[in-house]
């Protein structure tokens, strides 16, 4: 008995050895490595402070909020707030247009930057290459705001251009912003416009990796440009593909209410109106704080639960994932 004691205090003392040698092999590396700490501190600052410490009030959506009495005092009512999303009649609605768009979205915008990097790789003219890229990556300097309105002068049905040049090309047009079937269309496209040349510039980076060599035996073994595309230049950027693909599934339910708000009417709401457009509504406009925290944990939940559901998957079938 007074063996096992003496053991237990000889390994407490060990471990609290250990634990200080860690502690100042710790201080020593910060204290070595100083100018890194402080290069970093301003990006771990603001984290901390914007991102972090307002996730302090997100146990408003647990409780029937009051401003006259604060977060601390206002009283707790569970799940209240979340069963009452659930058991709405507009829940499925929200839902099916938040992923409809996000994976319409996904469909269309995500191949399109890698086929696009691909194509300007097998670009030789200088002056050429250089234009097509300024020009595909100017809209990504365009405001929401301003794109907005963009959308909206050149669909206007009375003055927009493009509902003009339908009209001269002899077809009927559509009302292509007020028309609810013609709404997600048009919001994936004008994104596709305005991101996908920037989208190109990681494919690019990842593309600048390749050995010229694989690319001059490849020749000289009589494979084509496609067969080189194909068995060299993807091969490379299947890693930041992967890493991409997965960042875009992470964020599947945040689509962003922006433009989407911006580009919102009465008569395109049935397909328009998404989880970010109910929350700022329900929350900013008809002041119910708790309800649309609520709301909002809920998407921030399902988008966590995809990204580490997705990394996991991309861990077990692949070399490549986030962590």
């Amino acid at each position: 008995m007074q063996r096992n004691v003496s053991n237990t205090i000889h390994n407490d003392s060990i471990s609290e050895v250990t634990v200080t040698e860690r502690r100042k092999s710790l201080w020593k590396r910060i204290t070595r490595n100083w100018e890194l700490y402080l290069l970093i501190a301003p990006a771990f600052l603001y984290f901390l402070i914007f991102h972090y410490g307002p996730m302090y009030g997100i146990q408003i959506a647990f409780k029937n909020f009051l401003p006259a009495r604060g977060i601390a005092d206002s009283p707790w009512v569970g799940f209240t707030h979340f069963k009452r999303f659930f058991e709405s009649y507009y829940f499925w609605d929200l839902l099916w247009n938040t992923l409809s768009i996000s994976l319409y979205e996904l469909a269309v915008g995500f191949p399109l930057p890698i086929l696009l990097a691909l194509a300007f790789n097998e670009i030789k003219n200088g002056f050429f290459k250089r234009t097509v890229q300024t020009v595909t990556y100017a809209p990504h300097f365009i405001s929401v705001v301003v794109m907005a309105g963009i959308i909206i002068t050149f669909l206007s049905p009375s003055t927009g251009i493009i509902i003009k040049f339908i009209e001269w090309a002899g077809f009927s047009a559509p009302s292509l912003l007020t028309d609810p079937a013609w709404f997600k269309t048009m919001y994936v496209l004008s994104g596709v416009w305005q991101s996908t040349g920037w989208g190109t510039i990681i494919y690019l980076a990842a593309l600048s990796a390749v050995d010229p060599q694989l690319h001059e035996a490849a020749i000289m073994d009589g494979a084509s440009r496609f067969r080189r595309i194909i068995s060299i230049n993807i091969p490379t950027i299947i890693p930041t593909i992967t890493i991409l693909l997965i960042l875009s599934i992470g964020s599947i339910l945040g689509v962003g209410f922006e433009k989407i708000l911006l580009l919102q009417n009465a008569l395109n709401m049935s397909s328009s109106d998404v989880i970010d457009t109910f929350v700022y509504r329900t929350g900013l406009i008809n002041v119910q704080y708790s309800f649309s925290t609520a709301v909002g944990l809920f998407n921030s939940a399902i988008n966590a639960v995809l990204l580490i559901t997705v990394n996991q998957i991309a861990r077990r079938t692949t070399e490549h994932s986030l962590w």
